[in-house]
């Protein structure tokens, strides 16, 4: 049984941390978080320690380390993302190795930081990237593989998550602390992509906001129109007072069906993180470079064929 830190236990993504803790057969021995409205721990983990200063978090996980069976093996990061690399590093250097939420960090020079880090202190980080455990997903992957080299699929990415106004009060909606709209709710979708269609070979983008952003993305096995909003008004009209997210991947005219199958990928991923066949930092620099290009670039009017329709 390996014991587990989770930092970041009051947000949205870390009660499937706890229950993937929990599934795999091992313990959460503390948690932290500044918001202390982290009652969901009861039905999870009701014997787990919690500190809502860090210093005192980290005193107790120094404390610990002087007891073998009690000492800490993996610290999960589920914080804001501005905070990821601190945090990362802070459990790096508890010995521990390290699980965290995407985007790992915003930069590809903050990867490199963290490499150093590891050689540093001999651990390890893994990223949970868990589209990529997802069968559709692996299915897709297969049929483009069997598929001539010379084929460029054709594919078209909308993603539209409604969100209040709740959104840009938090954390969420300030691009200093998230890093804006593409990297906090489109980075897992750069990933699949080229995890699916290879290397990326051109990046342009069309739009970007404060609620949506659009671009053309261009692999070695697919050409990518792509759509991400927050923004209720963008949804599609068949749509609109029935459902608040809208998800479509359209690939050479063939609908990609994956609305289903999400709730245990954590627990897969962390099967996977576990049984040492992790995604480290080099499977997710390339969707961290997507992002950084994408959050930095100047918007282009874009060609026909290579713009989203809702951008139109």
């Amino acid at each position: 049984m390996k014991n587990f830190a989770l930092i970041g236990a009051a947000g949205y993504i870390a009660p499937r941390h706890m229950r993937a803790i929990k599934d795999t057969g091992h313990n959460l021995a503390v948690a932290y978080d500044t918001n202390d409205s982290v009652g969901i721990i009861d039905s999870i983990s009701p014997h787990s320690e919690f500190f809502t200063e860090f210093e005192r978090f980290l005193e107790y996980a120094h404390q610990i380390k002087r007891r073998p069976e009690a000492a800490l093996d993996y610290v999960a990061v589920c914080s804001p993302n501005y905070l990821h690399h601190a945090h990362i590093a802070a459990g790096l250097r508890l010995g521990c190795d390290v699980i965290c939420e995407k985007p790992l960090v915003p930069t590809p020079e903050l990867l490199d930081e963290l490499v150093l880090v590891e050689r540093e202190t001999g651990k390890r980080v893994f990223n949970i990237l868990q589209l990529r455990h997802h069968d559709a997903i692996k299915q897709l992957k297969i049929k483009v593989a069997a598929a001539p080299t010379d084929t460029k699929f054709d594919v078209e990415l909308t993603y539209i998550t409604s969100r209040g106004r709740w959104y840009a009060e938090s954390w969420k909606g300030d691009p200093r602390k998230a890093f804006g709209v593409a990297t906090n709710i489109g980075v897992h979708f750069f990933d699949m992509l080229h995890f699916i269609f290879g290397k990326l070979q051109r990046n342009v983008v069309h739009h970007a906001g404060e609620a949506r952003a659009a671009g053309f993305l261009e692999y070695e096995r697919a050409r990518v129109r792509w759509f991400l909003s927050i923004d209720a008004g963008d949804l599609p009209e068949e749509v609109k007072g029935k459902k608040t997210t809208f998800r479509n991947i359209d690939i050479s005219g063939e609908k990609l069906e994956f609305s289903e199958g999400f709730t245990e990928l954590h627990t897969t991923s962390y099967h996977e993180i576990l049984a040492d066949r992790g995604y480290g930092i080099e499977d997710a620099r390339h969707c961290i470079e997507t992002v950084n290009v994408i959050r930095t670039a100047v918007p282009v009017r874009g060609t026909t064929g290579e713009v989203h329709p809702f951008v139109r």
